[in-house]
Order: structure tokens, then C-alpha cells, then sequence
């Protein structure tokens, strides 16, 4: 029942935003309808605690650098966004052009200066998309918001994470907030069903640019599954456990691995 509330409620309150949004869609400047996009996922964050009994603790708000920035989030849950989008001001991100099949979704997200990825172009399309994004939010001095895994990882296990934050971060010429969670222990990848709890975002020392990639790669990957294997032993009461390396999942597929088969995946 929990999850079914949540659920009514969440695309309730998707459908009514989305209209809000409409009138401002033809008009000049992204204000307006970022902070009816802001009031939305503070409202979610709403939905989350009366409907799906998960509350929210941000940790480390202190270590957010002035001006823009990059922000490089671990992916366990479909709301994992919704947390902190409400944080950060002046807040774009990184997203597949999948979402824009979505009515009024594209037009939403191209007014809020989101960087939407071509990814029916090849790689030399993507890349120019990448780099168009970039260039935009660099000169509108905005924050960018990227998961580094490319997939929602269940907790206990991680994927490779992908260089292209470390171009982003390079091409801006801006640090790096690196952020750990363990909301998958609440709400999972997808899954409909909430377990009550108290979630945790927090964010870490920023990674200043200029390293090599593999040296910021290294430090990246490990500053957030160390720290988000911690925040998940803190709610189990138990040792830390690190993450398992996983394969990606084929297109269209989440991953669902298992101690005996952790490549196993399955459609969301």
C-alpha cells in the first residue's frame, strides 16, 4: 500500500507540475520554470516522507565550492535525483535523449539547460552534444549533475565508472563534488515497493581539476563507493562492505545480480 501511494502520488504531482510548466515554456529566461522544477522535486521529497515513510539527511552541504561545478552522484535509485536537485542552485544535468519521448519533457528540459545526450547519433554525435552542453553551462556558470555509472546500481555493488566526467570536468575547468548515498536500501533501482528509513546524501571533498584521467577516475570511484559503503553499514549496523564490481546490463535492462550470478540482469 505504501508503494501504491507514493506511486498515484508521484505521477499526480508530475502531471500537475508539467502543466504549470507549459505557460512559461514560450517565455525568455529559465527561471520560472526552475523553481516550479525545484518546488516539484521538494514536493516529491514530500511524497517520499508522508507516503513512502523515507526521510531525508543531507551531510556536507559546507564542501560545496562556490560558482560552477560538477557534481558526480552515486545511482542507486530512481529518486536519488530528487534528493538532491533541491540542494544545489542553479543545478542542470546530464540525461539521455530518452526522456524527451516524454510530452512536453523535452521542451521542459531544454528550458531548464539540461544536457541532453544524442545518443541515437553514434559516438560523434554524443560527444558534440557533450561538449554543446558543456560550453552553455560553463558560460551560464551553472552546477551540472552527472552519474558517472551510467546505470542504477543495486547497493553492495557498483559499475565501472565512465571517463566522461573527468572531460566534462576538464573542458570546464571546474572541480568535482563526488556524492554518496545508500537510498537503495529504501527505494531500489526502479522498484515500486518503499521500506520507512531515514536516506542519506552527502557530499564530499571536491576533486580539484587538472589530474590525469586515471588518477581522478581512481580517487572518484573511490571516494564514493568507500563512503557509500559506509552510509549503507551505518543503517544495517554492520562492517562496511565494499561494492562488487559488475558488469554494465544490455540496453533496456537493469541490473539484479546475485552472489552466484552477479551479471544477471532483467527489464525494470
Amino acid at each position: 500500500m505504501r508503494g501504491f501511494l507514493f506511486t498515484v502520488t508521484y505521477y499526480l504531482l508530475s502531471v500537475l507540475y508539467v502543466l504549470v510548466s507549459l505557460p512559461f515554456l514560450a517565455l525568455p529566461g529559465r527561471s520560472p520554470v526552475r523553481i516550479i522544477i525545484r518546488s516539484y522535486t521538494r514536493a516529491m521529497n514530500w511524497n517520499l516522507r508522508i507516503f513512502g515513510g523515507i526521510r531525508k539527511q543531507v551531510r556536507g552541504r559546507d564542501r560545496l565550492p562556490e560558482g560552477a561545478f560538477v557534481i558526480a552522484a552515486k545511482h542507486q535509485s530512481w529518486g536519488d535525483g530528487y534528493l538532491i536537485y533541491p540542494e544545489v542552485n542553479n543545478l542542470a544535468f546530464v540525461t539521455g535523449d530518452h526522456l524527451e519521448k516524454f510530452p512536453l519533457v523535452g521542451g521542459i528540459l531544454r528550458k531548464l539547460g539540461a544536457i541532453v545526450i544524442d545518443t541515437c547519433g553514434g559516438g560523434e554525435r554524443k560527444a558534440e552534444s557533450l561538449r554543446e552542453g558543456m560550453e552553455t553551462a560553463r558560460n551560464e556558470g551553472r552546477r551540472v549533475l552527472i552519474y558517472p555509472e551510467g546505470h542504477l546500481a543495486p547497493v553492495d555493488y557498483h559499475f565501472r565508472y565512465k571517463p566522461g566526467v573527468w572531460h566534462m570536468a576538464e573542458a570546464m575547468g571546474v572541480p568535482v563534488v563526488p556524492v554518496a548515498t545508500n537510498i537503495g536500501l529504501f527505494w531500489r533501482q526502479q522498484e515500486t515497493q518503499k521500506t520507512p528509513g531515514t536516506a542519506t546524501i552527502e557530499f564530499l571533498e571536491p576533486i580539484p581539476p587538472g589530474l590525469t584521467k586515471d588518477e581522478f577516475m581512481a580517487r572518484l570511484t573511490d571516494a564514493v563507493e568507500t563512503r557509500t559503503a559506509e552510509l549503507v553499514a551505518e543503517v544495517r549496523g554492520g562492517p562496511v562492505l565494499r561494492a562488487t564490481l559488475i558488469p554494465d546490463p544490455p540496453k533496456g535492462m537493469e541490473a539484479k545480480p546475485t552472489p552466484d550470478n552477479p551479471a544477471a540482469f532483467q527489464k525494470p
